[in-house]
């Protein structure tokens, strides 16, 4: 089997940092900053450009004679803008423009049209805003492990510097880990590394796999969980409303005042709440870990062009709707699970809430969103709305285990 290929990012931070240092740092970051917006505006205005070698042909002099970079940390500031268009180019595959046609169906629903976006989508060259530094192992930066500490390269030279990071040890082992890059960050009087580390790990089977669980992602219960013994797990989402509701509130009034302390304050408060949501992610997706254990497969609806619909909402919970980081959480699943023996896969989440798991009937009106309860108008089912997702999902999981490419439920069928 093709060996999968496991990239993590491995946060740790710098210690002991001199004044000498810390300036080396900040202007290495502003350089490369101006650099990657440089490179980006290329970019924009040469119809999306993102061949690396078009690209080090047109700009790699110019980088380094007005930039003072280095020749690595010219290549690595085009790589680093290439890498970002191409991310916001999947993300804009990924959301396509929606629209209302203005025509009806036979039930007298609004007929939707959607038009796939790319990047001519783009007003405006992305622009780089935060100081950082790439740079790339064995040439910019080096691990010493006589003195523990990392030599960074900087435009005054190389740094040595002693860092922290919990667990850093299970990473040295270079018949399993292979280091890439490491992003240099400042935050407050703060300074951190991000590190790009890759593992083999054995293509893994879902034939294989002792369990299958599926998971509804949701806003009243973050996930509800069911697996092949019939037993449910749900981990509420109340606090986190509770929380994002805070967040939203400080907001609102943090706006209407308008000033500049005002608004440095909705920075941070921002930067807060992502890092919050992140941590709440992270920790859901380890406990599922721990629980299910290795050879599992984790079965999500895939929420690609999912259109959450917030006519029917209530205006102050609209946000709360739109706005949790559901992809993230599968970002997180994904790579905890090929780490641990386990694997994620994608259903379509076509009918898996309105579909009773007893008799196959599918009917829309049979759910009940406000009381979150399930009703089968045919054979009397009932459960919690999350649960028989949950319990949809995990019997596509199921299905795709046992070979089938593509499963999905069929309404013309449950109706025979």
């Amino acid at each position: 089997m093709k060996p999968l290929e496991q990239s993590i990012t491995i946060k740790a931070k710098l210690l002991n940092i001199d004044n000498e240092t810390a300036q080396a740092f900040v202007q290495s970051m502003e350089k490369y900053k101006d650099a990657c917006n440089f490179i980006s505006q290329y970019v924009f205005d040469n119809n999306f450009e993102l061949s690396q070698s078009k690209l080090n042909k047109a700009l790699y002099h110019e980088i380094r004679d007005q930039f003072g970079l280095k020749s690595q940390m010219a290549q690595s500031a085009i790589r680093n803008v290439i890498a970002r268009y191409k991310t916001v180019r999947t993300q804009l595959s990924q959301k396509p423009y929606r629209f209302d046609t203005g025509k009806k169906d036979s039930k007298g629903h609004a007929i939707w049209s959607q038009i796939p976006r790319d990047l001519d989508w783009l007003w405006k060259p992305i622009e780089f805003k935060r100081p950082q530094l790439d740079l790339q192992r064995g040439r910019d930066w080096s691990y010493l492990s006589s003195a523990q500490q990392l030599s960074l390269n900087t435009l005054q030279g190389r740094k040595k510097v002693s860092f922290v990071c919990k667990g850093f040890d299970q990473y040295l082992d270079a018949d399993k880990w292979k280091f890439g890059s490491i992003k240099l960050l400042q935050s407050k009087q703060n300074w951190y590394v991000h590190i790009s580390a890759t593992t083999s790990l054995p293509e893994y089977s879902p034939e294989e796999a002792e369990h299958v669980v599926g998971i509804d992602r949701g806003l009243h219960f973050l996930a509800a969980c069911y697996d092949e013994a019939g037993k449910t797990l749900l981990y509420s989402g109340e606090k986190v409303l509770r929380t994002r509701r805070k967040y939203k509130k400080l907001r609102a009034e943090l706006q209407s005042k308008g000033t500049k302390s005002a608004k440095r304050r909705l920075k941070q408060i921002g930067q807060r709440e992502n890092r919050w949501m992140s941590d709440v992610n992270h920790c859901l997706t380890k406990t599922l870990i721990d629980h299910y254990g290795a050879n599992t497969v984790f079965a999500l609806e895939d929420l690609t062009d999912v259109r959450f619909a917030t006519e029917q909402t209530a205006k102050d919970k609209r946000y709360e709707m739109v706005s949790w980081a559901f992809y993230q959480f599968e970002q997180f699943l994904t790579y905890k699970a090929n780490l641990n023996s386990s694997i994620v896969v994608k259903v379509p989440a076509k009918y898996t809430s309105q579909r009773c798991p007893k008799c196959g009937r599918i009917r829309k009106e049979n759910r009940d969103h406000k009381q979150h309860l399930y009703v089968c108008d045919r054979c009397g089912y009932k459960s919690n709305d999350d649960r028989l997702g949950a319990m949809n999902i995990q019997l596509l999981g199921t299905l795709y285990r046992s070979g089938e490419e593509a499963p999905q439920f069929n309404k013309q069928a449950s109706a025979e």
